[in-house]
């Protein structure tokens, strides 16, 4: 299978190079600008691509990345996009400088359509640029194939050793021909084939796992969320009686969701299916608490126990199925990521676990993730659903978790999320939800005072969570929501609208 390497840097966009490629059907890999020309060489892409970056090629010392020149000596077609063109032009002897003009934007550009780069492109085109620094004398040998009204050198080329350079982002939508210059990378240049397709992706993987397991026995937690749903059926498809899954429901989910579950793997799917109603013991180790960390910590020791109780009573289990996603290994792998999180399907379980992993998912996105499960048979319910915490509404509910507490916010989330599936948003919109807050707030209903809880919508949009904005739902929508809410929700007398983005708060209240 023909694959591209993108080379990270630490760039806003280096996920979405490695996407727009796979989106062409071209396995793309992220890894870190430090990585061992040996491993590189053991990876026989046909392709590299350099990303962008925070930092300037200006920098000194430590600050700012480098790479080892032999890279260029592999005979594997370069493109550097932005800081990847302006070090690979430093590594060549040319010059960058801070540009008197800075360029944030959509911006007109002039290409040479000579340039096997630009095939098929108009002489003119709109991209995008977000840059201080920018090449101001090209290296021995190369020559200008792009540039722009205020930067003569936007675009190079060494075409005899295939080394491109463009200053501009064909990996964001706002570089209309953007895919087009991929493309002409990847098969015009690099040579590859568009080999990577969710029906190959799963072949493969049900071979792996296959090979792997032979004549053990594998386990899965089974949440209901795309991602160990998806990984759950994928290894069924494998292993078939050989999966068992254990599903713990803590009580806390959305209304009549592990109904839906139960339903989707027993009866649908034929898939083992522990179903461990443990409600009553996670709602009274949550009584009493208030602080937010207590109550995850809780949940999530409770849950591994009981999930640890089921896992021993299966004689032979020496499979663990996890949905780690490959987002989740980049965030988990890298040391700038790890400084914001270890997520909890990479770096959270114990040395010495005499288990085995099954990460059949581990190479894929969530877009990626979704088009599997499709493919696989999945509903649109699981496949689309959007991302759930995993202490479910108690982190929904601020302050002490209580049934009277639960039965009102599945009761309002519902109300919440079918106003959102009825106005055609749910699958445009990351989250959206209820919370329900620890206050109580006078009002009337009929010709009576009531002193009750409100309730507040959440709705954001967001491309991986890490920051996230509020949606600007119609008001209409808004308004069924609340008076659905009031009307229907026993114990609700107010209905309002967060409209605060990430940062500075958080997705979630807790």
């Amino acid at each position: 299978m023909d694959s591209v390497l993108v080379i990270d840097f630490g760039g806003q966009y280096s996920q979405l190079i490695a996407r727009r490629i796979r989106e062409l059907r071209v396995y793309s890999e992220l890894i870190p600008y430090d990585t061992d020309i040996e491993r590189i060489k053991e990876k026989k892409s046909c392709g590299l691509i350099l990303s962008g970056s925070p930092y300037s090629t200006l920098s000194e010392g430590k600050k700012a990345p480098v790479i080892d020149k032999e890279i260029f000596s592999l005979g594997i077609p370069i493109l550097g996009i932005c800081f990847g063109m302006q070090i690979t032009a430093r590594l060549f002897g040319g010059e960058i400088s801070t540009s008197q003009y800075n360029e944030y934007g959509k911006t007109k550009i002039k290409l040479n359509l000579k340039s096997a780069l630009f095939k098929d492109l108009k002489p003119v085109e709109t991209c995008w640029m977000s840059h201080k620094d920018s090449v101001v004398k090209i290296p021995q040998g190369f020559g200008i194939i792009a540039s722009t009204f205020n930067l003569p050198i936007a675009g190079m080329e060494e075409p005899g050793r295939k080394i491109y350079g463009i200053q501009f982002h064909p990996e964001v939508v706002h570089t209309p021909s953007g895919m087009d210059i991929l493309k002409n990378f990847l098969f015009d240049i690099c040579g590859c084939s568009p080999t990577w397709t969710m029906v190959s992706i799963i072949e493969k993987q049900i071979e792996e796992v296959k090979e792997k397991v032979r004549d053990g026995k594998v386990i899965c937690g089974l949440s209901g969320g795309v991602d160990s749903s998806v990984a759950a059926v994928l290894v069924n498809k494998a292993v078939g009686d050989k999966l068992t899954c254990i599903f713990v429901d803590h009580g806390l989910l959305r209304k009549g969701e592990a109904g839906k579950v139960i339903e989707t793997f027993r009866e649908n799917f034929r898939i083992n299916l522990i179903h461990i109603n443990a409600a009553e013991r996670f709602l009274s180790k949550l009584r009493g608490v208030s602080d937010p960390e207590s109550k995850r910590k809780i949940i999530g020791k409770e849950f591994i126990a009981i999930f640890e109780e089921e896992a021993s009573k299966i004689k032979d289990a020496n499979y663990l199925v996890q949905g780690t996603l490959y987002s989740d290994v980049i965030e988990s792998g890298t040391r700038d990521a790890a400084r914001i999180k270890s997520h909890h399907n990479v770096g959270g379980l114990p040395d010495d676990m005499k288990i085995k992993l099954i990460e059949p998912l581990r190479l894929l996105f969530k877009d990626e993730i979704r088009k599997i499960g499709i493919e696989l048979g999945l509903s649109d319910e699981i496949v689309w659903r959007q991302p759930f915490p995993g202490p479910g509404l108690a982190i929904r509910i601020i302050g002490e978790v209580t049934e009277e507490k639960i039965r009102i916010l599945q009761d309002a989330d519902e109300i919440v999320v079918e106003e959102i599936k009825r106005a055609g948003l749910y699958k445009k919109i990351w989250q959206s939800f209820a919370v329900l807050p620890s206050i109580k707030s006078v009002g009337v209903m009929g010709d009576e005072r009531t002193y009750e809880y409100p309730i507040i919508i959440r709705a954001v949009s967001s491309t991986d969570a890490m920051t996230a904005d509020w949606v600007r739902l119609p008001h209409k929508v808004l308004e069924r929501m609340s008076t659905r809410i009031v009307n229907e929700v026993e114990g609700v007398n107010r209905v309002v609208y967060d409209i605060s983005s990430k940062p500075p708060s958080t997705i979630e209240w807790e």
